[in-house]
């Protein structure tokens, strides 16, 4: 019999088909993903869209309001902080149970730990309780930007996972709405409704000591020269210096 007839044998023509099928399967199931994908990132372009168009109106209300302010010769009172970020300045050395406990339910368990809050009025008293141990202030939208997308890390399953993908976000809180970094950081800066799900996700930013270092007398309030306590808006210079 010549070699071109001879028959293939029926196991390796099962593999054949299968081989074939499974290469099918695999390349209708890719190019669906990709089809996905791009929706998904028409979706995460819009929504970006929208937040910059919102970050902008607050923006400009805000020195609208300013401006009427000034011409009619009255004082602008901006609305009461929402957020703040609290970096702690101090080890775990000789401190007193009540501030330690306080910090270990603010999340800052080691020196240069951040994290962000919601104030309220519980908050605020908690703040004051650590004061010596801790600076805080309101962050602006840049500042949060940069730590989320520096420094910011994700807990899944008590580990700790650097955020570099939408996916891993999507996966944790897209039962949420959120679905990407945008989502997260709109969330944050706004003080959104699922605040404390999204605050929950990040794990605390573990900054660097500060450029130049900290004052000579850190132990000392902000006001009196040192570092320690609420700095307002000032906080985002140390961060700056700390990212």
């Amino acid at each position: 019999m010549s070699s071109d007839k001879v028959l293939a044998p029926e196991t390796v023509l099962k593999q054949r088909k299968h081989a074939q099928k499974s290469a099918v399967e695999k390349a209708a199931a890719a190019a669906a993903a990709k089809k996905q994908r791009s929706q998904k990132r028409q979706v995460i372009f819009k929504r970006a869209e929208q937040y910059v168009k919102e970050y902008r109106q607050l923006e400009r209300a805000e020195v609208r309001l300013r401006r009427q302010a000034r011409q009619t010769g009255s004082f602008y009172v901006p609305a009461q902080p929402k957020l703040a970020f609290v970096v702690r300045t101090k080890g775990i050395n000789k401190i007193a149970p009540k501030p330690r406990k306080v910090l270990q339910l603010l999340r800052l368990l080691q020196i240069n730990n951040g994290v962000f809050i919601r104030l309220t009025y519980a908050t605020t008293q908690m703040l004051q309780i650590i004061t010596p141990y801790a600076a805080w202030g309101t962050p602006n939208l840049k500042t949060v930007k940069e730590l989320i997308y520096k420094r910011g890390y994700a807990k899944v399953n008590k580990q700790r996972l650097p955020i570099s993908d939408n996916r891993i976000i999507e996966e944790n809180l897209g039962k949420y709405g959120i679905i990407c970094i945008e989502d997260l950081v709109h969330e944050i800066y706004t003080v959104g409704p699922n605040f404390k799900i999204a605050n929950n996700f990040l794990w605390p930013f573990k900054l660097s000591n500060p450029n130049g270092g900290w004052a000579k007398r850190k132990v000392r309030h902000f006001i009196e020269g040192g570092d320690v306590g609420n700095r307002e808006d000032k906080i985002n210079a140390l961060i700056r210096r700390m990212n």
